[in-house]
C-alpha cells in the first residue's frame, strides 16, 4: 500500500525499554511512513536508541517528539496531535510502544480510514494465550459503559490502544476538558468522538502480551488506573445524560451531519 502523506502512525512511549521500542519502529517501518514518537519523559534511553533513525538512514521518515517529563499518555499523544495538525496531517493511527500490537494490520486500518475518512477505526483485540486473563475479563466493564454511554454505537474495546483518529475531532474534544491525559485517554476519546458526531469502525487486531523476560512491561497499577477509570465513568454517564436527548434523535431520526460536543459536565 502506498502511504498517505496526510496519514501518520504515532507511538507514545514511557520507559518501554530502548530496544524494544527501536523494534517496534522498525517493524512499523516496514508497512508505514511516516513514524512518529512521543517520549514521554523516558529515563531508559529509549531516545538515544532511535536518534539514527529520526537523522536519516535506514529509517527515514521517524521523529522524535522529546517531552522533559512524565505528562501521561493522552497528554503525550496530544502534544503530537497539535503538531501534526499545524503540519497538515489529517489521521493518527495511535498504537502502543512495547510490541503488543500487530504491525501488518496498520495498512488495513489507513485503508479503511481513507475508505471513510470521517469515522474512527478502533482496533478490536483478538488477544493469544499470552493474555493475562483478569485483565481481558476486567475490561469488559469498561466496555458496558461505553456502550451505555454511547446508546451502543459501536465502540467494540474501549481500551484498545491501537486506533486511528481523524486529528482535528481528537484535539478538538480533547482541547475541551482537562482530562483524557492518562490510562483514561482511549476509552473517553471514543466516547466523545461519538457524541461529537464521528462514527466508529471495529476492525480486528492481534494483541500479544510479552513476558518480563522478552522486555514486556506493564505501567498499569490496578488501585490507581481502576479508580481513575472508575471516576472517569462517573463524569461520562453525567455527559450522557445532558446529552441524551439529542443522542436519541441523532439514533431515532438518522441524523448524518456532525455537531459541536455542547455542554461539559
Amino acid at each position: 500500500m502506498t502511504p498517505d502523506p496526510a496519514r501518520l502512525v504515532l507511538i507514545p512511549s514511557y520507559n518501554t525499554g530502548a530496544a524494544l521500542l527501536r523494534a517496534t519502529v522498525e517493524e512499523v517501518l516496514r508497512y508505514w511512513s511516516p513514524v512518529w514518537v512521543v517520549i514521554d519523559g523516558s529515563t531508559d534511553g529509549s531516545a538515544e536508541a532511535l536518534r539514527d533513525l529520526a537523522e536519516g538512514g535506514a529509517g527515514e521518515g521517524v521523529r522524535l517528539i522529546i517531552l522533559p517529563e512524565n505528562r501521561g499518555k493522552g497528554a503525550a499523544v496530544l502534544a503530537a496531535l497539535r503538531e501534526a495538525k499545524a503540519l497538515g496531517f489529517t489521521h493518527a493511527l495511535t498504537m502502543d510502544a512495547d510490541g503488543q500490537h500487530a504491525a501488518g494490520r496498520v495498512p488495513a486500518f489507513m485503508a479503511a480510514s481513507g475508505a471513510a475518512p470521517d469515522a474512527m477505526i478502533l482496533g478490536r483485540p483478538v488477544f493469544d494465550g499470552s493474555a493475562v486473563r483478569v485483565r481481558v475479563h476486567g475490561r469488559k466493564l469498561s466496555n458496558v459503559w461505553t456502550d451505555i454511554e454511547t446508546l451502543w454505537a459501536g465502540i467494540g474495546d474501549s481500551l484498545c490502544g491501537f486506533r486511528l483518529y481523524p486529528v482535528g475531532d481528537l484535539v478538538a474534544v480533547m482541547g475541551e476538558t482537562r482530562w483524557m491525559r492518562r490510562f483514561d485517554f482511549e476509552p473517553e476519546a471514543a466516547v466523545r468522538l461519538v457524541w461529537r458526531g464521528v462514527r466508529p469502525i471495529s476492525l480486528p487486531i492481534p494483541v500479544r502480551y510479552l513476558r518480563p523476560d522478552e522486555g514486556g512491561v506493564s505501567h498499569f497499577r490496578y488501585a490507581r488506573d481502576n479508580v481513575l477509570l472508575t471516576w472517569m465513568h462517573a463524569r461520562l454517564v453525567l455527559g450522557f445524560l445532558v446529552r441524551l436527548p439529542r443522542l436519541l434523535r441523532r439514533r431515532l431520526g438518522g441524523e448524518r451531519h456532525r455537531q459541536g460536543d455542547g455542554a461539559q459536565p
